[in-house]
């Protein structure tokens, strides 16, 4: 999925539904990235795993690519 220039891979781990892997693909470490899960427990829609994507990279630092 790409968001705003920024490429992450979402997985969906067999926990359950509305839990989610997000990978930074383009990110500056490799492996960084953040997960989520939605309460109630239900698959999120497009619009919401982008909200998701925008609301980590507003965290990140931008000098050393990680969540400070």
């Amino acid at each position: 999925m790409t968001v705003d220039g920024e490429v992450f891979e979402v997985s969906r781990p067999d926990d359950g539904p509305g839990s989610y892997h997000f990978a930074w693909l383009t990110g500056p470490n490799p492996q960084y990235g953040f997960g989520l899960r939605s309460h109630p427990p239900a698959p999120l829609g497009t619009a919401d795993l982008e909200e998701a994507i925008r609301d980590f990279l507003s965290q990140v630092d931008p000098d050393t690519g990680f969540i400070e």
